[in-house]
């Protein structure tokens, strides 16, 4: 079978590069760059506990080492501290890296993938779509004719796909600017990142009076200055009077000495695709949507969508067109997306507006809803739910609740692997593969021999070889919200399915065959029938 096209060499299609390969799907990544990325110290992004993990996963580096993970996260309001969040187990940091060493990271990867071309100076100008697959053309040094069987667009904000499968691209412009400016100095804190309103040292003419530091490796700061509405000038003269004030201001004292290695204009655009899918063409990153006002990362949302639409493609490579399944990519991402546009379009108002009656507590509201923003929490940056995904099973007699709901991201807990080894669970992810995960308190400590033939294991193993997709089954001293002998289902890309009491071969086989997208064969249904009758014997 053909490989998958992809079309653009940013983040998000590398990502999806990589994570295809993981799942023996062949890609052909067209890059109209040269093959490696400038270096923009103020060019950064911030990646939650989820991306993190998955970037991670892919690269198989500890992008801590690259980027920096924040002790803590403060917001102030004049003089005042309106909040302090403080790292840890219950509070995952972001990693803070900058994107060209992500970048370098994910190409250092697919550099040892066999399955992954990348063919650099391609710039595409046109696709042809037929029943059994895409053409795509190319032109530059090595202009040609690529043959795919799907193809997806990751080719940013001006994408060349969605443009040629004359996809609308509606929203708001220029919804906020940001005046950037990266720079190796001592603070008087050393890895906290700050948010700082209507900071007392305003001087160099209007503003809306907020600056975010965010800290680097190596001593280097990323600072964001949230300019006023219009298209004023950015001159070097005002970025370096606004460096100055704010670097005094932090530091009590005349401006401490300071390194300015990047700067920039950084506007946040509201845009979202209208479709994300046609046919055997998918949007992804970018390409399909555009967000990031209030501290929220547009780049892990384009990660999330990747992640989505992998496994999804992997399937339907694999075994055949699972039409239902490959719909579920835009009713899933392009639903979390709008909503977090929605959320944002509200709060906005609120925000940037100036002037208008201030309410007690409201300075702190709005602190509130500025934290969620930049820390990935809340409707404006939590990761996604798929509640009411169409891969959403019916109800199921057997299901019970726990603290993740169904069509949640799944909890990040130690598992026993089918081979013994403890792992944690987000490393079973992106394998092509269903996970079904026993929550069997002591186990833990006994050898996989003794418990792998004890108690309900036979039962459930036996159900899990009849799923109509390869499944994997892993074993977890506890979940949280989770009673002893609960069965969860967990998609390759991390999301609850459901939870259920106990061994349920019926219930499990309907969430699983739910899960792709409808109806399994009737092979496949027979295989769950005689699993179910050997079960219960």
């Amino acid at each position: 079978m053909d490989p998958v096209i992809i079309v653009g060499a940013g983040p998000v299609g590398l990502t999806l590069a990589l994570a295809l390969a993981r799942q023996e799907v062949p890609c052909v990544v067209l890059d109209e760059g040269p093959g490696k990325d400038e270096p923009r110290p103020a060019r950064t992004v911030v990646l939650r506990e989820d991306t993190a993990a998955l970037m991670e996963r892919l690269t198989g580096q500890p992008l801590a080492r690259e980027g920096a993970h924040w002790a803590g996260w403060r917001s102030m309001r004049r003089k005042q501290v309106m909040r302090e969040v403080t790292f840890g187990d219950h509070e995952p940091a972001p990693l803070h890296i900058a994107q060209h060493v992500l970048t370098g990271a994910l190409r250092a990867a697919l550099a040892t993938e066999p399955l992954v071309e990348v063919a650099v100076d391609s710039r595409l100008d046109t696709v042809e779509q037929e029943a059994s697959g895409v053409t795509a053309h190319t032109r530059g040094p090595k202009g040609t004719w690529w043959r795919g069987s799907y193809l997806v667009g990751c080719d940013g904000p001006r994408s060349t796909v969605r443009k040629l499968q004359d996809i609308r691209f509606p929203g708001r412009t220029a919804v906020e600017r940001h005046a950037v400016a990266a720079l190796r100095t001592e603070l008087p804190w050393s890895d906290e990142a700050l948010l700082h309103r209507m900071p007392p040292w305003r001087t160099s003419g209007p503003s809306a009076g907020e600056v975010t530091a965010r800290p680097l490796p190596d001593g280097v700061w990323r600072l964001d200055w949230l300019l006023p509405p219009g298209k004023d000038l950015v001159t070097p003269e005002l970025l370096l009077a606004r460096i100055r004030e704010t670097l005094a201001g932090w530091t009590g004292g005349p401006t401490p000495p300071y390194e300015l290695l990047d700067t920039g204009v950084h506007t946040v655009h509201h845009r979202l695709a209208r479709r994300w899918r046609v046919r055997r063409v998918f949007l992804a990153g970018d390409a399909a949507h555009l967000l990031g006002a209030l501290g929220a990362q547009g780049l892990d949302e384009g990660l999330r969508d990747a992640d989505n639409l992998a496994w999804k493609l992997a399937l339907a490579w694999h075994h055949g067109p699972h039409e239902a399944l490959l719909d579920s990519y835009q009713a899933e991402r392009r639903g979390v997306v709008a909503g977090r546009l929605r959320a944002a379009d509200q709060v906005l108002p609120l925000l940037r507006g100036g002037g208008g009656l201030r309410l007690p507590g409201s300075a702190r509201g709005h602190d509130a809803l500025l934290t969620d923003g930049h820390l990935g929490r809340g409707t404006l940056g939590a990761p996604g739910a798929y509640a009411t995904s169409p891969l959403a099973p019916p109800h199921l007699e057997a299901e019970v609740p726990v603290d993740t709901a169904p069509g949640e991201p799944v909890t990040d807990v130690r598992v026993t692997a089918e081979d013994g080894t403890f792992v944690q669970l987000r490393d079973r992810l992106g394998r092509d593969a269903l996970l079904v995960v026993l929550i069997a308190p002591g186990t833990g400590v006994w050898d996989r021999k003794h418990w792998m033939s004890a108690g309900i294991m036979p039962r459930l193993a036996a159900a899990v070889a009849a799923l109509p997709h390869h499944a994997e089954l892993l074993v977890a001293e506890s979940y949280p919200g989770a009673a002893a002998h609960t069965v969860l289902l967990v998609r390759p890309d991390g999301h609850l399915v459901t939870a259920l009491g106990g061994v349920r071969p019926a219930d499990l086989y309907s969430a699983a065959e739910a899960t792709l997208g409808g109806p399994a064969k009737a092979e496949a249904t027979a295989a769950s029938a005689s699993a179910s009758a050997s079960a219960s014997k």
